[in-house]
C-alpha cells in the first residue's frame, strides 16, 4: 500500500512470527528461564522508576507487564525487553509536576500514536542520524538528574515534594541536610555497595568463587549466585529494616502498599484543547522513546549473531504499547538496555522470553504484592543510584581531549542543557549545533585553486562541495575575473567538485555575468554527476562556452 508521492508504508510484521518458525522445546526452555530471570530483575526497577517519577509503584509494575508483553509480542527485535526506563524519570516527573497525572496519561497515549506513525511511514532509520555526541550528552545529563532525584529518599530527608528543576532540587536538599536519617542512609549505602560487589563476588575469576569451587558441600550457596543483585538487595535489606524495626520510609508508609488484583481499564478526561497544550510533552516522550528503544535494539544486535532488528516494526510496537498502557494507569515505556542485556545473557532466543518476563512479573505482583509494603524507599533509591551510574558513559568525559572542538561543544552543551533545562531543548540544541558545525566543516573543505594561466585562459580547480555555506570562498575567483584582461576566459576543472546546490549555482552564474560583460568565456570540464544534473536542469549549461561532464568509466 502506498500514498501518491510518498514511499510505501512499512509492513506490520512482528519478529515473533519469524522466530516461531522452527521453534522447539529446547528453545522454549531457554526462553522460559531467561524470561523468569528478567521478570525478577524488573520487579524492583519497575517500582523504583515509578516512584522516582512521582507516580505510585503499581504504575511502573503494570507498565512493565503490559507494555513489556506487547513490545515483545509485536516488536521488531528478537530479544529486546520493554518497560519503564530510567531515562523517563526526569521527563515524567516534570510532566506530572506541571500538568498532573491525568495529562501525563494523555501525553503518553498521544506519543504512542506518534511513535506508531513514525514506524508506519518508515522513519525509524532517522533516529540513526542523531549524532553520538548528542546521545552521550543527554544520556549523561539524564543520569545526573536521576541520581539527584534519589537523594531525598537515599538520605531519608523529610521533604514532602521535590521540585522538578535542577537548581531548585539542590536548594531544597541543601536546606534539609541537617535532618539526614542515618538508618535510611545506611540501608541505601549497603544497597549501592551490594550492587557493586555482588556480581564481582561471583565472577568466574574472583578469588571467592575459586575457593567455593573447591568445596563440594556448598552447592546451595553457589546457587544463590544466579540471583540478580537488585533482588538480593531488595529482599535482604527489607528483612533487615523490618526485623530491627528501623524508622525509615517504606512503600507501605508512603503509598499504602500495592493493590492486589488486575488494573482497571479507565479512560482519562480527554479533549482536543488538552492535547494542544500537551504538544511539547508528547513530542518529548515520543522522541526519547524512539531514541532509547532503537539504541537499545542496536546494542542487542551487537551481542550475538541473531538477525538485526527492524526499526520501523519496533517503533510501531512501542507506539501500540504506549497507546494502551495509559488506560491502565501506566507510564511511558521503551526498550531497556540493562534488562535486554540480562535477557540475552540468560539465553533468550526469541520474543517469547520477553513475554514470559511480563507474565512472571504479573504472577509475582498478584501473589506477593502485599509484601512490597515493607520495602524501604532508601533501598529503591540505592537501586536507582546504581542504575544512574551504569546509565552514564562517564569515560567519554575523559576521552574528550582526543576529539575535535566540534564534538566537545555538541556533547557538553547537550549535557549541561539537559541538566539545566530539559531533554527536548537539549536535543534540539544538539541537532542545531550538529547542523551548524557540519556546514562549517563542509565549507572548510571547499577550495578553488588556480592551476594554470595563459593570456587566453585562467584555469581553476574546484574541490569539495560548493553550497550555501561555502560560496564566500568563491569571492577571490570573482575578484580574479574582474581583474582579468578582456577576452581572457576562465575554465573550471570540476572533476573534484562533489556536489553543488542552488546557492552555489547562483554564484557560478554571477561569475558568468562578470566574464560576459568583459567578453570573456566561462567553461566547465570534468563535471561530476550531481553538479552536472543541476547545471543541465537549470539551463546554465547552454549559457557556458564549453561544458563537458566527467568521462564515464
Amino acid at each position: 500500500m502506498s500514498l501518491q508521492g510518498l514511499p510505501p508504508l512499512a509492513p506490520f510484521r512482528p519478529r515473533l512470527l519469524a522466530d516461531l518458525k522452527g521453534y522447539n522445546r529446547e528453545r522454549f526452555i531457554r526462553d522460559l528461564g531467561a524470561g523468569a530471570t528478567v521478570g525478577i530483575v524488573a520487579l524492583p526497577l519497575a517500582m523504583a522508576f515509578a516512584i522516582a517519577s512521582g507516580l505510585k509503584p503499581e504504575a511502573g509494575l503494570w507498565t512493565a507487564i503490559i507494555a513489556g508483553f506487547l513490545i515483545s509480542a509485536l516488536g521488531g527485535s528478537s530479544v529486546q525487553i520493554g518497560g519503564p526506563a530510567g531515562a523517563f524519570i526526569v521527563i515524567v516527573y516534570g510532566i506530572v509536576e506541571r500538568y498532573g497525572v491525568a495529562n501525563l496519561l494523555i501525553a503518553t497515549a498521544s506519543a504512542g500514536v506518534l511513535l506508531f506513525l513514525l514506524g508506519l511511514f518508515r522513519l525509524g532509520t532517522l533516529v540513526r542520524y542523531v549524532p553520538v555526541s548528542v546521545v552521550i550528552g543527554f544520556t549523561n545529563g539524564i543520569a545526573v538528574l536521576v541520581a539527584l532525584s534519589q537523594l531525598r529518599d537515599w538520605l531519608g530527608l523529610d521533604i514532602a515534594r521535590m521540585p522538578a528543576d535542577f537548581f531548585s532540587q539542590i536548594a531544597v536538599i541543601s536546606r534539609h541536610l541537617h535532618n539526614i536519617n542515618g538508618h535510611a542512609l545506611l540501608l541505601g549505602a549497603l544497597c549501592v555497595a551490594g550492587l557493586f560487589v555482588w556480581p564481582r563476588l561471583w565472577a568466574a575469576d574472583s578469588r571467592f568463587r575459586r575457593q567455593l569451587d573447591q568445596i563440594d558441600t556448598v552447592s546451595a550457596l553457589r546457587a544463590t549466585s544466579r540471583l540478580p543483585a537488585p533482588v538480593v538487595a531488595l529482599v535482604s535489606l527489607s528483612l533487615l529494616a523490618w526485623g530491627f524495626g528501623l524508622p525509615v520510609a517504606t512503600i507501605g508508609s508512603r503509598f499504602g502498599g500495592i493493590p492486589q488484583g488486575l488494573p482497571v481499564f479507565e479512560l482519562p478526561d480527554f479533549s482536543w484543547e488538552t492535547v494542544r497544550l500537551l504538544v511539547t510533552p508528547t513530542l518529548t516522550i515520543a522522541l526519547l522513546g524512539a531514541i532509547e528503544s532503537l539504541l537499545c535494539a542496536r546494542v542487542a544486535d551487537q551481542i550475538g549473531d541473531r538477525p538485526k532488528h527492524d526499526p520501523n516494526q519496533e517503533l510501531m510496537a512501542q507506539g501500540i504499547a504506549n497507546t494502551i498502557v495509559p488506560f491502565f494507569g501506566g507510564m511511558p515505556a521503551t526498550g531497556t538496555i540493562a534488562r535486554t542485556v540480562t535477557n540475552i545473557r540468560a539465553g533468550a532466543t526469541s520474543p517469547v522470553a520477553g513475554m514470559v518476563h511480563a507474565l512472571t512479573l504479573a504472577a509475582v505482583v498478584l501473589i506477593a504484592g502485599p509484601l512490597a509494603m515493607h520495602i524501604p524507599l532508601s533501598v529503591l533509591a540505592g537501586v536507582l543510584l546504581f542504575v544512574a551510574w551504569n546509565m552514564g558513559e562517564w569515560r567519554e568525559f575523559g576521552r574528550l581531549r582526543h576529539f575535535s572542538n566540534h564534538y566537545r561543544l555538541m556533547m557538553l552543551s547537550t549535557f549541561f542543557v539537559t541538566i539545566v533545562f530539559d531533554l527536548t531543548v537539549a536535543v534540539e540544541l544538539g541537532l542545531v549545533l550538529a547542523c551548524v558545525l557540519f556546514v562549517r566543516r563542509q565549507s572548510a573543505l571547499f577550495r578553488a585553486e588556480e592551476v594554470g594561466r595563459t593570456p587566453q585562459q585562467i584555469t581553476y580547480k574546484l574541490y569539495g562541495s560548493l553550497f550555501f555555506g561555502a560560496v564566500a570562498k568563491v569571492d577571490p575567483l570573482l575578484a580574479a575575473a574582474e581583474g582579468a584582461a578582456p577576452g581572457q576566459g576562465v575554465m573550471l576543472d570540476a572533476s573534484h567538485l562533489i556536489s553543488l546546490d542552488t546557492t552555489g549555482l547562483d554564484t557560478l552564474e554571477q561569475l558568468h555575468k562578470v566574464l560576459e560583460r568583459k567578453g570573456s568565456p566561462l567553461g566547465m570540464e570534468g563535471v561530476q554527476e550531481q553538479p552536472r544534473s543541476l547545471i543541465e536542469r537549470s539551463g546554465f549549461a547552454q549559457r557556458l562556452h564549453t561544458f563537458s561532464p566527467v568521462q564515464a568509466r
